[in-house]
């Protein structure tokens, strides 16, 4: 291992300009990043519009055939943007089609249903970073452009305790990624448990915006773009605390995303980034890069940004400012495990400002639990080889403050891969609290 450079700087600075809570512009900034990306904006959507009322949907009724009727109909005409009116209504999985905006005013609530049938049949999905045929996501999208999902309504998940949530199926064995694909089919078929359905899923879409809504009571996962490519996600909220598994934006196997003006209050990790896991997410070698996360706020959640733990593909590229974080359990949360592969690298936060920190501020995990990877997750072997080695290198924070943690850095590499270029630059905590191990090159100063 080589040895670890720590420049201690004797008087640290206040940060200057972290983001509080902004007033969100209706035009979309120019995207500033140490790394090229190119130019953002809103899909094109025609000019038409069409109610979910003139298709049959009824307050009180399961309308999911009403609102696909909807859909599909403006589709056909080329597109445009079907309107859920002020109300409450009930709806199983909704499939967006190209060039087509799902508006949910103030005052509109879409529920959605907790039942299996509802979300049947089984569609491409990804569970956990391993491809799968699964009931996919409550809204859902595969091979569109130019879809919208906007308004300053509610879109509500099923009830907690539903047949969704009796039926759970707690996590995916990586041993799936090694089976052909048509025999990755989970549809909850004689009583077999399922693959809890995400929220809003897009798989291989191209220009997506994400605008205004909020989520709440969310089972799973919230905002998930899967394979798609310039994704603007802004002015949303999600309310997700209290309930396991809920992160709030995972960003998997995507590239060109720009996160604003957003706020996170979730039960798991908040802003996450993801590339596939194991063997099935090295074969596939889709990974996650350009992702812009700017003027946001967590509330509270494991990790307020996290990359990991499925890296396989790897992330890169990625830069975060001016942003606020309240009470998460670690704030810069990047992690691993030696069988997932990929890795992260070019990573830099700058002026963030931390309230409190539950745990530590930055946590660096390359190992893993002992619990769940028996001796993998032990410093040694340090003889672990192979394709699904990670690494995670140059990843840089500066200009952050931290007003309460219990410690600063935990950092932990493996032998046979340590942390390279890692980068502290005015930091200003109260604990300077280190534990290190494995980390081959430092700087804090």
């Amino acid at each position: 291992m080589k040895p670890v450079e720590i420049l201690l700087a004797i008087a640290l600075l206040l940060c200057g300009g972290a983001a509080e809570s902004q007033t969100m512009p209706h035009e979309i900034e120019p995207v500033k990043a140490p790394f090229e990306m190119p130019a953002l904006s809103r899909p094109s959507i025609p000019d038409r519009t069409l109610s979910i009322t003139k298709t049959g949907a009824k307050q009180g009724k399961l309308s999911t055939k009403a609102i696909q009727k909807a859909i599909d109909r403006l589709a056909a005409q080329g597109g445009g943007t079907v309107v859920v009116p002020e109300g409450k209504w009930l709806t199983g999985r909704i499939q967006l089609r190209s060039n087509i905006c799902l508006n949910i005013p103030r005052g509109a609530e879409l529920h959605f249903s907790g039942d299996v049938k509802d979300y049947l049949p089984v569609v491409p999905a990804r569970f956990e970073g391993i491809d799968i045929h699964s009931l996919g996501a409550l809204i859902y999208a595969d091979g569109a452009e130019n879809i919208a999902l906007t308004g300053e309504g509610k879109l509500v998940g099923p009830e907690h305790g539903c047949e969704l949530d009796k039926r759970q199926e707690g996590g995916i064995s990586e041993e799936v990624g090694k089976l052909p694909l048509e025999r990755r089919i989970y549809d909850g078929s004689n009583d077999a448990l399922v693959f809890l359905p995400v929220f809003f899923g897009p798989m291989n879409c191209r220009n997506i915006l994400v605008e205004g809504v909020t989520f709440e009571r969310s089972i799973f996962w919230n905002i998930v773009p899967i394979y798609c490519e310039n994704t603007i996600i802004r002015g949303v909220s999600v309310n997700s605390h209290g309930r396991k598994r809920s992160d709030g934006i995972d960003i998997d196997s995507s590239v060109n995303t720009l996160i604003e003006y957003t706020t996170l209050d979730c039960g798991d990790d908040c802003f996450t980034l993801k590339s596939g896991r194991g063997i099935d997410g090295v074969n596939r070698n889709r990974p996650t890069e350009n992702v812009v996360i700017r003027h946001c706020r967590v509330k509270r959640g494991v990790g307020g940004i996290a990359i990991g733990t499925e890296t396989a593909a790897g992330v890169r590229n990625v830069y975060m400012h001016d942003c606020v974080m309240e009470n998460p359990s670690f704030p810069f949360y990047i992690k691993t495990r030696r069988p997932r592969g990929g890795g992260a690298e070019n990573l830099l936060v700058e002026r963030v400002t931390v309230e409190k920190s539950g745990k530590s501020a930055f946590k660096i995990d390359m190992l893993g639990s002992v619990e769940w990877l028996g001796k993998l997750a032990e410093r040694y072997p340090s003889d672990f080889e192979g394709s699904l080695r990670p690494r995670f290198a140059n990843l840089t924070f500066r200009d952050i403050t931290i007003n309460d943690c219990p410690t600063l850095i935990n950092a932990k590499g493996t032998p046979e891969q340590p942390l390279e270029g890692l980068r502290f630059e005015n930091i200003k905590s109260p604990v300077m609290t280190m534990e290190l191990q494995d980390v081959g090159t430092m700087i804090f100063r």
